[in-house]
């Protein structure tokens, strides 16, 4: 697969510390809970504001990986095949910055690692449940299993994101919007908008499928880091798990998901594929900037 991926405007106004923190604050204050707003028309104006900069954003994102995702193709077995091919030759993938983490960074280094992972964090188990909704039947139950899997299967020592909770205080994490590099917030904050925007609800499951298939090798190199700067089995127990449950869920999101939804109507591969690049591409930028940012060549 021939990477050709155009690079953003120089002058991009959504690619910047302000955008990319302005947009990380307006989500979590519209998907926290909360009660009714007396100024709820004026909370409204601006979020419908936030609404239009947000797909501007994503139109960006979408024009810089166009090339590359019109080379997927839209018959469901072989567009399996050129999405299955992403985890070798997709944007950021065998990253240096892993081999590193696994052999060379000591606790500080992971300690700001995890700062910028944490705070980049969209919430895998959210994203599922809000991309889910009214989807097809086959794609919509395979989805509802891995909700499951990420919520322990009802067991609250089991659920993933508490287990993440757990590394960060091993490692005495920090969180904050305002210390997070801007394409560690951007990966998040694209995460966010393909989720809960319906319009990019298939982008959402290609966002989603990808970062099951590629994510194993990652965990695996973290784990491997975490256990040698003295995190015991249960501190590093997220990275250690994902090393292994994300190869079954990418098998039975390829064969579950996508698969069923592109017999059913051919024209989704294509944003599949655009949000599956996006993913990659956006998490590409963040290991460029944690490589300059750790000093790693």
């Amino acid at each position: 697969m021939a990477l050709n991926i155009k690079h953003p405007p120089r002058d991009s106004q959504f690619l910047t510390d302000v955008f990319q923190q302005g947009l990380a604050r307006w989500n979590s204050l519209r998907l926290a809970p909360s009660l009714p707003d007396p100024d709820w028309q004026r909370s409204m104006e601006h979020d419908q504001r936030m609404l239009r900069l947000e797909g501007g954003f994503i139109e960006e994102l979408r024009h810089e990986i166009s090339e590359l995702a019109a080379d997927a193709p839209s018959h469901p077995a072989n567009f399996i095949s050129w999405f299955e091919d992403l985890k070798a030759s997709g944007p950021g993938q065998n990253d240096s910055l892993f081999d590193w983490l696994a052999e060379t960074a000591d606790f500080d280094d992971f300690r700001w690692f995890m700062e910028q992972e944490a705070a980049g964090e969209a919430g895998f188990d959210d994203l599922v449940a809000m991309t889910q909704v009214k989807l097809p039947l086959r794609p919509k139950l395979e989805m509802a299993c891995n909700y499951w899997d990420e919520m322990g299967r009802g067991r609250e020592q089991g659920m993933h994101g508490p287990m993440l909770e757990t590394v960060s205080d091993a490692l005495n994490i920090n969180v904050s919007i305002q210390n997070t590099v801007w394409e560690s917030l951007a990966l998040a904050n694209a995460m966010t908008a393909m989720a809960t925007t319906r319009r990019y609800a298939w982008h959402s499951v290609g966002a989603l499928g990808v970062i099951e298939l590629t994510a194993p090798t990652r965990a695996i190199l973290v784990a491997k880091g975490l256990k040698r700067i003295g995190l015991n089995a249960h501190q590093r127990r997220y990275f250690d798990l994902h090393a292994h449950l994300d190869i079954k869920h990418s098998a039975d999101w390829n064969r579950e998901v996508i698969l069923p939804a592109i017999e059913e109507d051919p024209a989704r591969a294509k944003a599949i594929a655009e949000g599956a690049l996006i993913r990659l591409r956006c998490g590409e930028r963040c290991f460029d900037r944690y490589r300059y940012e750790l000093g790693v060549c």
